[in-house]
């Protein structure tokens, strides 16, 4: 039997990177999906291509009313909601702390921590009427570990990590387990953002980015949206049952430090150092 036979999930940010994997493995697996993105042509060309199990309702989840909007939406198309999954990102400014504008660290703290946050806020009633439900949303390895990102997303990420434990304690109590994913180095639209390229660029520096990301941790590949999509799954799934308030971390080993090479190679001048 497919691990989300007769389940509804609503995702957003799932036209495209690790929201549409997801969506096109949720789908896969049983669910009816609803993908809720602020882009209208990748969204539409999503849910088409998955069927009629699926549908795009055009949502921007920095906004309440979208968010409640999706919600309901949800429930009278499918009848239920078993998962949520707060996904939609982007990058924030990259740069010195006194030089990011204080309307941009907002902005980045509105997309990546009050989204889920109303996501989670209205979600729940719908499945306390339940009884069940799953929330997921997308953390980051930013959170968890400082130098990888810039400032105003790494605070946010970390916020969601708390966000999630939180409610896990409050949730769990009427059968809502709430978990969240910490994503290492993923090849994504979201580096393309950052970096300021155009699709056709990043498409063209594609391959080297990815032999670059393969670098970055001790497994020895770039990331990929679908490395996170099964992760999203096990936690949407009745397979995570007795998981909650848990941050499940898909990054190749990047958190836990220097992989062996670098590492030997450090010792190796550490060595050289002593010995002068």
């Amino acid at each position: 039997m497919a691990k989300l036979e007769g389940k509804v999930a609503l995702i957003t940010g799932a036209s495209a990177g690790i929201g549409e994997a997801s969506a096109r493995l949720f789908v896969k697996e049983g669910a009816a999906v609803v993908i809720a993105d602020i882009d209208e042509e990748a969204g539409k060309r999503v849910a088409e291509e998955l069927g009629s199990k699926a549908m795009y309702a055009r949502t921007d989840v920095t906004s309440e009313a979208d968010i409640r909007s999706v919600i309901d939406l949800t429930v009278a198309r499918f009848g239920r909601l078993d998962c949520m999954f707060n996904n939609a990102g982007a990058p924030g400014p990259f740069c010195p702390i006194e030089g990011i504008p204080v309307e941009e660290f907002d902005r980045t703290l509105d997309l990546l921590l009050r989204a889920p946050f109303l996501g989670i806020k209205y979600a729940a009633p719908v499945m306390k009427q339940q009884g069940s439900g799953a929330i997921i949303s997308t953390a980051s390895l930013a959170g968890l570990i400082t130098g990888d990102s810039d400032h105003s997303y790494a605070v946010a990420k970390a916020g969601v990590i708390q966000l999630t434990r939180s409610a896990a304690m409050e949730l769990g109590e009427s059968g809502i387990r709430v978990n969240c994913i910490s994503p290492g180095f993923i090849v994504t639209s979201v580096f393309q953002k950052a970096a300021g390229l155009t699709p056709e660029d990043f498409m063209r520096r594609l391959p080297a980015i990815r032999a670059h990301f393969a670098t970055m941790q001790s497994i020895q590949r770039a990331g990929l949206s679908e490395d996170v999509a099964p992760a999203a799954l096990w936690l949407a799934s009745d397979d995570s049952g007795f998981v909650n308030g848990h941050n499940l971390v898909v990054d190749g080993g990047r958190s836990n430090g220097s992989t062996w090479t670098q590492c030997l190679a450090d010792m190796g001048r550490l060595t050289e150092v002593l010995l002068q």
